[in-house]
């Protein structure tokens, strides 16, 4: 019989490697944060001064405006998303909706657009002489460039979480408890609100924390929007004390240790939300005819889908595209401005266009790799394995989701940036490497660790006790039936690693362009429509790729249908 901590839990080198790939991607960045805003002068190797900077940082009058609007944002569009998400997932899970899956797929399409990119296609719709304005005669400037215009736009990007989370959710419940509730005399409305919405209520919270944390967050919206109307967060905030002179690192790190305090909060809060209850269904899953007719609601719930989709698919892609097929901008919306010279362009590679896609694919995939490699083997040391100091590995592998890419890129510019140290990856491609290994690692940690957890030890048992190693256990048994979840959320970091904007435009070394930097930049030349056509490209391309290659894999058996 193995002891434990050896067998059935001590695949030793999983565990090494696990803990060494953590320390450097999430440890030393987040450390790097916390002892700069103790230490101002650490980059000088100097520990006087502990704390000082706290006083005049916290002190900044600007601070508590920023702190204040960036809850007021999240509070914002928390709000706008459950007024967007709930009632269309509440229809979507309890009455028979016509062509509910193409629906499902509208309302999915807004949140693989990059915020940034759909942020772009906003500004172009409603700007003056916008296409809003060309097609109908008005524009809506004043209202885009706002609290209420930032709230809507990245309210379309971040309602499809509360809408699956409460169509999933209250799926699940179905509606027999509420007509249980109606034959005891209760009506319609009170049935839902006093026994459908609470059975709902955990996965409800839970997608709306999320919906806060990703909110407070986001950098390209608020740098889009946000300064033009005056409104400064914290996200900005950060990025103009490490990109105006002069530089202020340490309280470029004490802004980041605030927002990390937010994001950590709201994610504490998801977990206790989470844990707090638990509802379990006695009388098997509801069945699709326990669904019920639309009948008088069907036109106006139809109707309500289809604005909403065409808002918040319809509307970005469109200005992406117009934008992008416009000879010039200034011609607008004309037949004789159409011109596919911007594509032409982007794949001629004069523009660099051609490069930036390379590198940003390039560093997707190495990311992809990476990430997986760290996240099966920190999901079976903290799952199969009784060793010491599984905890602090399963710790490290939740703090990414309460480090915003903004502060991991102030993280990795502290902690290799140094004048002492003899090799560094500051300037160089590998930085972008770190940032987008420890922004995305959470992905592979979690499919892999709800993998792991629905595997019985007895297989692996069975491996030892024939003869074969730990090594070989895992290799030949367990990474075969994991692989599946691991292989998607692979494709997912990809996805979005190639198109990353916060960290790239941070820390990125001078000359090298991604996606993402080569967007912003065409941008802020000038040369919207090129930008616009790098946009559509990069949405088809880290879209459909990762799509494709699921279905070839579960066309090959390797990922199951």
């Amino acid at each position: 019989m193995a002891a434990k901590g050896s067998s059935i839990g001590g695949f030793a080198p999983a565990a090494w490697l696990a803990i060494a790939g953590l320390i450097v991607v999430v440890a030393i960045p987040f450390v790097a944060v916390v002892l700069q805003g103790i230490f101002p002068n650490l980059g000088q190797g100097s520990l006087a001064g502990p704390f000082s900077s706290f006083v005049t940082t916290l002190g900044d009058s600007a601070l508590i405006g920023m702190a204040g609007n960036t809850i007021l944002l999240g509070f914002c569009v928390v709000v706008a998303s459950a007024l967007v998400a709930v009632p269309l997932g509440v229809f979507r899970a309890l009455y028979r909706i016509p062509f509910a899956s193409v629906w499902d797929v509208l309302l999915l399409v807004p949140f693989m657009i990059p915020p940034y990119i759909a942020t772009l296609g906003w500004i172009m719709t409603l700007q003056p002489r916008g296409y809003l304005q060309q097609l109908l005669g008005f524009n809506l400037a004043p209202f885009l460039f706002s609290l209420p215009g930032m709230t809507l736009v990245m309210t379309f990007n971040t309602f499809p979480v509360v809408y699956f989370a409460v169509s999933r959710t209250v799926e699940a419940v179905g509606a027999r408890y509420a007509d249980v509730g109606r034959v005891f005399g209760a009506t319609p409305a009170k049935a839902f609100w006093r026994i459908t919405l609470p059975l709902s209520a955990p996965g409800l919270a839970a997608s709306l924390m999320l919906v806060f944390a990703a909110a407070i967050e986001e950098y390209g919206t608020p740098a889009a929007l946000g300064r033009r109307a005056g409104f400064q967060v914290l996200v900005t905030g950060i990025d103009l004390r490490i990109t105006d002179w002069p530089i202020d690192l340490p309280g470029a790190a004490i802004l980041s240790i605030l927002l990390v305090a937010m994001s950590l909060a709201t994610f504490l809060l998801q977990r206790w939300i989470l844990a707090r209850r638990s509802y379990q269904t006695v009388s098997g899953k509801p069945m699709a005819k326990d669904k019920r007719p639309l009948g008088s609601m069907q036109l106006p719930v139809l109707a309500a889908f289809a604005v909403v989709a065409f808002l918040a698919t319809g509307v970005p892609l469109l200005a992406i595209l117009a934008t992008a097929l416009s000879r010039t901008i200034s011609g607008g919306l004309a037949l004789d401005n159409i011109s596919l010279n911007n594509f032409m362009l982007v794949f001629s590679g004069e523009a660099d266009a051609l490069v930036a896609l390379g590198n940003s694919f390039s560093l997707g995939i190495a990311s992809a790799i990476i990430t997986g490699l760290i996240g099966v083997t920190a999901a079976y040391t903290v799952v199969k394995t009784k060793i010491r100091g599984r905890l602090a590995i399963d710790s490290m592998t939740i703090l990414p989701n309460a480090l915003p890419g903004i502060v991991v890129a102030v993280g990795l510019i502290l902690a290799w940036n140094m004048p002492w140290l003899p090799v560094t990856p500051y300037n160089t491609g590998f930085i972008l490497l770190l940032a987008y290994c420890c922004i995305l690692l959470p992905q592979p940690v979690r499919y892999a660790t709800a993998a792991f957890q629905q595997i019985g030890d007895n297989l692996e048992a069975a491996a030892r006790v024939f003869g074969a190693s730990g090594v070989t256990a895992f290799r030949r048994i367990l990474l075969p039936l994991v692989f599946p979840s691991l292989a998607s959320s692979m494709l997912l970091v990809f996805a979005l690693a190639s198109r990353e904007l916060v960290a790239s435009v941070v820390v990125a070394p001078v000359g090298m362009q991604t996606i993402a930097t080569f967007i912003w930049r065409q941008f802020e030349q000038g040369s919207i429509g090129l930008g616009m056509a790098m946009a559509f490209i990069a949405i088809v391309i880290t879209t459909l790729l990762p799509l494709l290659l699921l279905t070839l894999l579960r066309r090959s058996g390797l990922v199951a249908e």
